[in-house]
């Protein structure tokens, strides 16, 4: 069975196609302006060799004052440019064989330019063949007027005629390819285009297919098991008056420490699952909240003694929240791994230097363990975690143990975030 194609909107703005890159060349009205010159300058230029006199001057230049104007309209209005040089070009011929003047031959490159033009910016069929029709009609009447008001031979139209108008078709053809190329060239960039819109939003929808697979493991491995604990933990509450002081104590906290975690799961897998949800409105945890987790590590059966200066209240919030989850998982990795070990904690806020800027200072040391840790299959990403966090905020992060064989962690952050 086929898959369907995902559906993909059209876009009026065409990215160019990766390693094809477009010729910059000069903007239309300076194309304008330099073709205007050449048409201009060239049958002035060898005018003279043809007919020098005042007559044949004035024809030349009242033909290529209506061309020049027709030239800087052909790309708007194709046919009525083409139409205009044309009418203009036979009056010119016309009057002068009447009179006794010649034009130059290379008056007729204005000619060839609007019917390049007429090819290259005329999709119309009906519109170029009106256009064809029209100069027909013009080049017939040029020649019975001609026929009728010259009075030598030598300027009744034929193959004069016939020389002017020869190179006309494959003006028209050359104008005719440049069009098909462009088209060519903005379908291929409509398809690159489309392909590019398109792998973008397949790979955003395996995104958001592996985003809900997550959210639905995690919901059923650790949201389950934390509700498991939970209830647990409020069931031996319940027996309370059966245990000792120290084991009720830790139940407590233990019930508080899992209603609190399972808060924050359901949280962020709502989030999981649709991005575009609105954020949680429960607080994130920060510094303020420092006490109840310190609290929280010493119900636990952890020991730590705080030194807390003074912290400014104004602290941004990402810094503080990157303290709190600093603080809490360096707690947490001394329960797990060395039990028993008392935990020392310091935060204080080094003044601004020369060069540098105020930052908080968290430091966590936890001392040896009093008895065996519970083999665990920890990953380290909680460190990899407290390093991004770190690194996020322009700060430092030194882990690692400490010679009588604890185990330090060490985090320093400026007081503003980066771009505030």
């Amino acid at each position: 069975m086929s898959q369907a194609r995902p559906h993909i909107p059209a876009r009026p703005d065409l990215p160019p196609i990766p390693g094809v890159s477009r010729p910059s060349g000069l903007p239309a009205w300076g194309t304008d302006a330099g073709l205007a010159v050449l048409l201009v300058l060239a049958p002035a230029l060898s005018q003279p060799s043809m007919d020098p006199s005042r007559l044949a001057w004035s024809l030349l230049l009242g033909f290529e004052t209506v061309g020049t104007a027709a030239v800087v309209l052909r790309r708007r209005l194709p046919a009525t440019a083409f139409l205009t040089v044309l009418a203009a070009y036979v009056v010119a011929l016309v009057t002068g064989a009447a009179l006794g003047a010649k034009l130059t031959l290379l008056a007729s490159l204005t000619l060839a330019v609007v019917v390049h033009g007429l090819g290259s910016r005329c999709p119309d069929r009906r519109r170029t063949g009106a256009a064809v029709l029209g100069g027909v009609v013009l080049v017939l009447a040029g020649l019975w007027v001609n026929r009728l008001t010259a009075d030598r031979s030598t300027f009744q139209g034929g193959i004069d005629v016939l020389a002017v108008l020869a190179p006309m078709p494959s003006a028209w053809a050359l104008g005719f390819a440049g069009r098909t190329r462009r088209a060519l060239l903005a379908a291929a960039e409509q398809r690159a285009a489309d392909a590019t819109r398109e792998q973008r939003l397949r790979a955003e929808q395996a995104a958001e297919r592996e985003r809900i697979r997550i959210a639905h493991e995690m919901h059923d491995m650790v949201a389950h098991s934390l509700t498991l604990l939970v209830v647990q933990a409020e069931a031996l509450r319940a027996r309370g008056d059966e245990l000792p002081d120290w084991a009720r104590t830790r139940i407590d906290g233990l019930a508080a420490a899992g209603r609190r975690t399972g808060g924050e799961l359901r949280d962020l897998l709502r989030m999981l699952r649709d991005p575009a949800e609105e954020p949680p409105r429960r607080p994130a945890p920060d510094l303020t909240e420092l006490a109840t987790l310190l609290d929280s590590h010493r119900a636990a059966g952890g020991t730590v003694d705080a030194t807390v200066g003074t912290v400014p209240d104004a602290l941004p919030r990402p810094v503080r929240l990157a303290a709190y989850r600093i603080v809490q998982e360096a707690l947490s990795n001394a329960r797990r791994h060395a039990p028993g070990a008392p935990v020392r904690l310091a935060v204080t806020v080094a003044d601004a230097v020369a060069g540098e800027r105020a930052r908080l200072r968290l430091d966590v040391v936890n001392a040896r363990p009093t008895r065996p840790a519970v083999p665990s299959d920890g990953s380290g990403l909680g460190l990899v975690s407290m390093a991004e966090r770190v690194e996020a905020l322009g700060g430092e992060l030194t882990v690692g143990p400490t010679g009588d064989g604890g185990f330090r962690v060490l985090a320093t952050m400026p007081l503003e975030t980066p771009g505030a």
